[in-house]
């Protein structure tokens, strides 16, 4: 009876699979006859119910590879291809048209009904709809083509560089003095303040400068607010007209960076929760509130025009000289750690604070479980945090314009100074 069973749930979860694989070869093929409705029929090299077919043929085929023989499928794989070419022939010589999109259209609904039944049907499914989607968006895509840049197209040839080719080759652990110096970490910061970068460019480049400030700021809060103090120092001295716009971001950036100092260190160690709450919480609304404000008063006082963008999207220079700084400080926290002793929980936090929170936040949460308390944890971790927006206050206030670094200056002071009144208070 077990045996019954389990046959009776493995053919039905076959025929799902083969339902998924013609449900994703219709949804290319909705597409792709909805883009050529004003056809007649039988003009168009494949339509919703040929689409169908082969999505379903294509699961068939992963079947019969199964069962019978492995050549099924690029058996299968072939006729398909060949019947596409064919028909991609006969039709570029009656309409001197030799796109093959279409054909492609019918490889890919083979395959994703192929990948239904035998691999995964999320896959599956989530490929098919980027497929469609793309296929949907043509005139969209070449627009953007039309509106690229050359020097746009290489900067993100070296972002895809230094990022999927460059920081996987590097060894990830300790080198140096207690082993502070990693060189996929230091280069994965290098990568973040190109990538933030890069990020800002093309968002200020299409939504705008205020809503490219915001959109960058919110994203760069979430990975490195660091990276974009650095950057929007740099866009203040570019164009100095956007320096209270640019504070705004960086403010926005410096409070986002509390939720997920108190996500990590939560995920960590649970009750860590509720004495980190309030610290966190002061400290990101007292730079939230500025920020709204003088967002009212900068959009308020002058509109903001979108400024003439020549610099390089993806310039190195900086991210390559911050990775050298950030060496340097690591290389002095753990020299001043060795020399004032184990005592210097708290100095080791300021000293770390000041290259990076996230790494300090992990090793005193985790610390907390087992060697320290909570409560110099939570101080250790208020800190870190306040002396890493000293940092990026003094990074506002040299590498920025002077209006740049008296915007940042204030709310980041009130912040940190509360935040620790309320840590030291609970």
């Amino acid at each position: 009876m077990d045996d019954l069973t389990s046959q009776f749930i493995q053919d039905n979860l076959t025929l799902a699979h083969l339902a998924v694989a013609l449900l994703l070869g219709a949804l290319i093929g909705l597409e792709r006859g909805w883009s050529k409705r004003e056809q007649e029929a039988g003009e168009r090299i494949a339509g919703i119910r040929t689409h169908a077919l082969v999505g379903l043929l294509g699961g068939l085929a992963a079947l019969l590879s199964e069962t019978l023989t492995p050549w099924a499928f690029p058996t299968l794989l072939l006729a398909v291809a060949a019947i596409a070419l064919v028909a991609w022939r006969t039709r570029a010589e009656a309409v001197r048209n030799y796109s093959i999109t279409d054909s492609m259209g019918l490889l890919i609904a083979f395959c994703l009904g192929a990948i239904a039944v035998a691999v995964d049907v999320v896959i599956a499914t989530a490929a098919a709809v980027v497929t469609a989607m793309i296929l949907d968006n043509k005139e969209e895509i070449h627009e953007l083509l039309h509106k690229l840049k050359a020097r746009e197209l290489d900067a993100a040839l070296k972002l895809l560089l230094i990022t999927v080719v460059m920081l996987p080759l590097l060894p990830n652990q300790g080198f140096g003095p207690g082993e502070v110096l990693n060189p996929y970490q230091i280069w994965w910061m290098v990568v973040l303040i190109a990538s933030i970068s890069f990020v800002g460019y093309f968002a200020i480049r299409v939504g705008g400068a205020a809503k490219g400030i915001l959109f960058t700021s919110l994203f760069a809060g979430l990975s490195s607010s660091t990276a974009l103090t650095l950057h929007f120092a740099r866009q203040s001295r570019l164009h100095e007209p956007l320096s209270s716009m640019l504070a705004v971001g960086i403010l926005i950036a410096c409070g986002t960076m509390f939720p997920r100092v108190l996500l990590v260190a939560t995920a960590v160690h649970p009750p860590i929760f509720n004495d980190l709450l309030w610290p966190l919480t002061v400290m990101m609304l007292l730079l939230y509130l500025p920020a709204f404000f003088m967002w009212r008063h900068a959009s308020r006082g002058n509109s903001i025009k979108q400024p003439e963008i020549k610099q390089n999207p993806l310039d190195l220079t900086p991210a390559l000289l911050f990775g050298v700084l950030l060496t340097a400080i690591m290389l002095a926290g753990e020299w001043l750690r060795e020399w004032l002793g184990s005592a210097g929980i708290y100095l080791l936090a300021a000293s770390s604070g000041v290259a990076d929170v996230d790494a300090i936040n992990l090793s005193l949460t985790k610390m907390a479980r087992d060697s320290i308390s909570i409560e110099t944890a939570v101080m250790g971790i208020i800190i870190a945090s306040a002396a890493n927006n000293l940092v990026k206050t003094g990074m506002a206030g040299v590498i920025g314009t002077r209006t740049l670094g008296l915007w940042v200056a204030g709310p980041m002071i009130v912040s940190l100074a509360a935040g620790l009144l309320t840590a030291w208070l609970i």
